[in-house]
């Protein structure tokens, strides 16, 4: 009898954590299944980290439970090599993908082959295809419950390979409203214009606070992302930066005394992919249609 009541807790615990697939913490697991008692949810929270199907990671100073990823069991129970070779190439990948050609390439299987067993283990829920935002037509593979890499997804300027103008044009808005706020707030320091100017700078991480605070991303914004619209500001002549002694980069901002060159609107000046741009490559202007769509205006 007690052994089945255990059961039951281990299932409402899992199905909790089922339901959050970034990960859930302990008070919203308790939260989740309210009629269990601290004491026996944290007893059966440890037993299934001991068996293995749980996973816990530290974010942002709270402890967060996964559920463990399964996949390599699934895979090997009932697989040929064949199978086990392409799915530990896509395992290795990571978040970045693999293409079907280097799979093809480091298997050595014919494409008939390759294409039954992608299917097959696209079918098992145990990979996922993933469009590139840079070459929409090129697709890579990685295990099913990763998130794709900045360098696959574009990050949060890009929603389903669309580059959301939008979007950055508000956030360009608001972080400089937000610059200008804290100018005018030191306007006239009594303790004099050098601590006054001093004082109008902003750290990166002060700015994504605020931009969080207004709600109006619904994706959550890293600190690199505001970094990205902070140097655009820089780029159009609205904002300037410097480095503190301690090493940290801050913004503030200043009056354009001139219009801003045709060159800061070129996507170069925002694309979070920037420094991963070549003549070669998988990102490359050439293949570029934001470029493209740029040069026909």
């Amino acid at each position: 009898m007690g052994e089945n009541k255990t059961d039951d807790v281990s299932e409402q615990i899992l199905n909790a954590v089922k339901k959050n697939s970034k990960g859930i913490s302990a008070t919203d697991m308790a939260a989740e299944v309210p009629e269990l008692p601290s004491a026996e949810l944290v007893g059966a929270i440890n037993k299934l980290l001991q068996q293995g199907y749980l996973d816990i990671y530290k974010q942002d100073g709270a402890l967060i439970y996964k559920i463990k990823n399964q996949s390599s069991k699934q895979v090997v129970k009932g697989a040929d090599n064949e199978e086990k070779v392409v799915y530990n190439l896509i395992e290795e990948a990571a978040n970045k993908g693999i293409w079907i050609r280097e799979i093809r390439n480091q298997s050595n299987l014919t494409n008939p082959q390759l294409t039954k067993i992608l299917k097959n283990l696209e079918s098992k829920k145990l990979i996922k295809a993933v469009k590139c935002v840079n070459a929409s037509k090129k697709k890579v593979y990685m295990l099913y419950n990763l998130e794709p890499d900045r360098s696959i997804s574009g990050g949060a300027w890009y929603q389903d390979q669309d580059f959301e103008s939008e979007f950055v044009d508000i956030l360009n808005r608001q972080c400089l409203r937000f610059l200008h706020q804290r100018a005018d707030k030191i306007k006239n320091n009594p303790r004099g214009p050098i601590v006054g100017r001093t004082q109008s700078y902003a750290t990166a991480i002060e700015v994504q606070k605020y931009i969080t605070d207004l709600g109006i991303s619904k994706v959550k914004l890293e600190v690199e992302d505001v970094v990205t619209i902070l140097n655009t500001l820089i780029y159009d002549g609205k904002a300037e930066s410097t480095v503190y002694p301690d090493g940290s980069r801050v913004y503030r901002a200043i009056e354009s005394l001139i219009p801003p060159p045709g060159l800061v609107q070129v996507p170069c000046g925002i694309c979070p992919l920037i420094h991963k741009c070549s003549s070669t490559g998988l990102i490359t202007p050439q293949d570029c249609k934001y470029m493209t769509e740029w040069l026909e205006q």
